[in-house]
């Protein structure tokens, strides 16, 4: 059929996408060769996962004064199925990156354990997780390769060697270059080094590991010390690539029952099935299928890291500063890892407070990560869930993820001081809404919140998973009542409903977050009103003349000249009463009346030198202000109490309001809700006033 894919062509895309020397084999020789030619082919692990951050693409925030990492940001590999969104988040990004450098540098971070700490669904864990797809692939292209090597036609040398161990691959995945002896090597190191262009040096302090020094040693006295020998005989470089499914340079250790926990898990163990051919002491014996040992050369991700016991986290101490493993009746194994370890608040106080823990602290580094904090980036979080799923044919209304959004966020912020502003503008001020943030200290209100917060703000609150949860449930509830939008009248509904039925919610929170509830609510009705005040009022010849009538009288005002009357064509004053009708619909004040005056001027005298006609619509404070105003001259004219019932009202000019709400984007059912709902919140504020 047209368009099929054959077997063929997608046996040659799987081709392609291999690394062309994937099951080649190399001479030592060769290997060193290329070393010389790209010296970042032996690159530390630090340094070569600082280098794949970067690979990606970067794009740097001067404001935040932070780097965005595109494979965090953007998620190039998957078309931007897994994205992170929010300042706070690609801030704990950015701070984790620096560590990896820093670690890349021998700055010491190398020597620590990177500690994500965060609430649940904060998304460490999907980050830990993008880390490890991403190195994966960077290991497959050609920037990121990395070599190996494996003993081969030991059983013509070494007289008691299985036959099935003829040919043996580095147990620890180690990098060739450990085959020289450590002069030898520093020389080698010290040549690269000259020619190596990053912002780092190549270091290889690495012992063989007991195996591997077990043929070295046999060889060696079989060739009469004669190293090339040994090399040229017994020695295949390989391509190294990461893949944690093959337990291959990264590697995820999840705690098991505390009752079974065993060291060997991290360190190794015996293979027993190898004792009674080389006995029990033989470091042929050994097994080297603990997790520091797979991990060797790339990541180590500890999942709930600070739930395993005390005694077991010991073996952390030696892996992190001194960089070995210590296995039971073994010696000391050298090994080159990023250790990553996540955990949440709970587990962390409990570690935190341990005096016989100080040790572990000491060699931990802690990146704070964090929930969103500002709720259109929450509403990403929301979108993306959507844009990953088979949603079915239903039409999400204009606020309703950005709603839900605000209402998380509620929960996750510190109280502001009540005497500057309430919890909503704090909320508006952290999503950027310029009428927030305009009077607003931003900065002020993180330095506040960072003295109260317990670990930081954004570390408790309601977690995107449980809203998601309940968005999911709305639209399964919505396609069962054959709606086909999903409103965030719905959306509240089913967060009311759920919101003790949620595990991770204290009961001593309920309270509260009915209250943060009601405020979301409330910003809701007057986003609502604002929607159908556009629908109602919006008159483009209106607006056109309202702000031409605004502007001329601005002018003369920051002039201090006449205008000419509308309706006398004498020159007057401007009329400071008209400029004021407009000003107040954005609740300015009188004190800052002159700046938003000069703002609008300097706007429109840019836009007249870049040689664009005045449009008050492409103004949104200015558009907004005249929108209002129009609405305040027109509402008196207009039924609220027949929005709600469609039999009052004339049809044509019903369905005009439902076309002009469409136009902003609601589904036609949609816009008859949000009509309603408007039409019976203004109607009762009109009956009280």
């Amino acid at each position: 059929m047209s368009g099929n894919k054959s077997l063929a062509e997608l046996s040659q895309e799987y081709q392609d996408a291999i690394p062309s020397d994937l099951r080649a084999t190399h001479s030592f020789e060769w290997y060193l060769d290329r070393v010389y030619e790209d010296p970042k082919i032996a690159r530390s692990a630090h340094q070569r996962t600082a280098d794949m951050f970067d690979y990606y693409g970067t794009e740097y925030d001067e404001e935040a004064g932070v780097v965005e990492y595109e494979l965090a940001s953007a998620d190039p590999l998957h078309g931007g199925e897994n994205t992170f969104y929010g300042p706070v988040v690609h801030e704990a990004i950015h701070e984790f990156v620096n560590k990896v450098k820093s670690g890349a540098r021998g700055l010491g971070p190398e020597r620590r354990i990177l500690l994500l700490l965060g609430p649940v669904g904060s998304g460490k864990s999907d980050f830990d997780s993008q880390i490890r797809r991403y190195f994966e692939d960077y290991t497959r292209r050609d920037a990121g390769r990395m070599y190996t090597f494996r003993w081969t036609n030991l059983c013509d040398i070494v007289a008691d060697q299985d036959p099935a161990d003829d040919v043996v691959r580095s147990p620890m995945n180690q990098d060739p270059l450990v085959l020289l002896p450590q002069e030898q090597r520093d020389r080698v190191l010290d040549e690269i080094n000259e020619h190596l262009e990053a912002p780092y040096s190549i270091r290889n302090e690495q012992a063989l590991d007991p195996a591997s020094e077990f043929y070295m040693d046999r060889l060696l006295a079989h060739y009469d010390d004669d190293l090339e020998a040994v090399l040229e005989n017994h020695v295949e470089v390989v391509r190294l690539v990461a893949d944690e499914n093959r337990r291959q340079a990264v590697e995820t250790f999840e705690p098991k029952d505390k009752k079974n926990q065993d060291e060997t898990e991290l360190t190794g163990d015996v293979n027993y099935s190898k004792i009674a051919v080389y006995g029990e002491s033989d470091p042929r014996a050994f097994d080297y299928a603990g997790a520091f040992c797979n991990a060797n050369r790339g990541l180590f991700s500890g999942e709930e890291l600070l739930k395993l016991q005390r005694e077991f986290l010991y073996d952390f101490l030696h892996a992190t500063q001194e960089q070995t493993i210590k296995p039971k009746n073994n010696p000391r194994i050298d090994i080159d890892q990023v250790i990553v370890g996540r955990t949440n608040m709970p587990e962390y106080r409990d570690k935190k407070g341990d005096e016989k823990m100080e040790a572990f602290n000491d060699r931990t580094k802690r990146i704070d990560f964090p929930y969103v904090l500002s709720y259109d980036d929450e509403a990403e979080i929301y979108q993306k869930m959507l844009r990953n799923a088979d949603l079915p044919d239903i039409q999400v209304e204009p606020h309703t993820l950005e709603m839900a959004g605000l209402f998380g966020v509620l929960t996750r912020l510190e109280g502001p001081d009540a005497s500057t502003v309430d919890l909503v503008q704090k909320a508006k001020a952290y999503n950027g809404e310029v009428d927030a943030a305009e009077d607003v200290d931003v900065t002020k209100l993180q330095e506040e919140a960072a003295e109260k917060a317990d670990v930081g703000e954004g570390m408790s609150g309601v977690s995107p998973r449980f809203i998601g949860d309940e968005i999911a449930e709305a639209i399964m509830d919505s396609m069962h009542r054959d709606r086909t939008f999903l409103s965030p009248l719905t959306t509240f509904n089913h967060l009311e409903e759920n919101l003790e039925n949620h595990g991770s919610i204290a009961a001593d929170a309920f309270e509260e977050y009915y209250r943060y509830l009601e405020l979301t609510r409330e910003e809701y009705r007057e986003r609502a009103i604002e929607d159908v005040r556009h629908a109602l009022a919006y008159d483009l010849d209106e607006i056109q003349r309202q702000g031409e009538k605004y502007m001329d009288h601005v002018m003369a005002y920051i002039d201090d000249t006449t205008v000419e009357d509308e309706i006398t064509g004498r020159e007057q004053e401007p009329d400071e009463q008209f400029l004021r009708s407009v000003e107040e619909k954005l609740d300015l004040p009188e004190d800052r009346k002159d700046d938003f005056r000069q703002e609008v001027s300097n706007w429109v005298s840019r836009r007249a030198r870049e040689g664009d006609t005045f449009h008050p619509q492409d103004n949104d404070r200015l558009r907004r202000a005249l929108e209002r105003k129009l609405w305040e001259d027109k509402k008196h004219n207009i039924n609220f109490s027949a929005l709600v019932a469609s039999g009052e009202m004339d049809d044509d000019e019903r369905t005009r309001w439902i076309d002009a709400l469409v136009e902003q984007g609601y589904s036609e059912p949609g816009a008859k809700e949000v009509l309603e709902f408007a039409g019976a919140e203004v109607a009762k504020s009109e009956m009280e006033d």
